[in-house]
């Protein structure tokens, strides 16, 4: 099945809250997610519809990214976070240059290792949104026990940068980046 990588529209709140249940249901949404399905299943309508129009098309400080299906079914999903250099991180760090920080990343089980190439096509998204931005690097931070993750993001070409960050119940997650070259 051919799959559409676009951004997300102000009006699909639903789809991304569907798919964010989703994502928090899986098996290791514990390792990839800060949220928990308990938690994220009680918001009102009026959190996800702001939540969407904080991520959608022509946003310029984030972007939310979607496979879409030609039966309209969205197969994952990623979001591009624009961290500003000179400004502190979500973690408290002084971040050192305008990069991107992905995040929410998330493919849904029947779409991952299809042949299909539907996580690295959404990845080539977000690369590409964050080029077209003017970004210079992109970061991401992968549990240290999810292996699979790693596996993935270092075969799309992310490296380890020897940060991590610690986390509740683990020594904590690896920073991975990808530097964006421009010729």
């Amino acid at each position: 099945m051919t799959h559409v990588f676009r951004s997300i529209r102000p009006d699909e709140w639903r789809q991304v809250r569907e798919l964010r249940l989703d994502a928090l249901r899986d098996p290791v949404a514990h390792l990839a997610f800060l949220e928990t399905y308990e938690d994220a299943v009680t918001k009102s309508d009026a959190y996800w519809q702001d939540r969407t129009a904080g991520v959608a098309a022509g946003v310029v400080d984030r972007q939310q990214l979607v496979a879409v299906g030609g039966d309209g079914v969205w197969a994952g999903s990623v979001t591009v976070l624009v961290e500003a250099a000179g400004v502190a991180d979500w973690f408290g760090n002084m971040v050192e240059r305008t990069q991107g920080h992905l995040v929410g990343v998330f493919v849904r089980p029947e779409y991952r290792g299809s042949g299909a190439g539907v996580t690295r096509a959404l990845f080539d998204a977000a690369l590409a949104w964050s080029w077209e931005s003017g970004l210079e690097r992109v970061r991401l931070f992968v549990h240290e026990k999810n292996g699979r993750a790693q596996a993935f993001y270092r075969k799309a070409g992310f490296v380890p940068t020897g940060e991590t960050v610690p986390m509740p119940g683990a020594t904590g997650e690896l920073e991975l980046e990808f530097v964006i070259t421009r010729g």
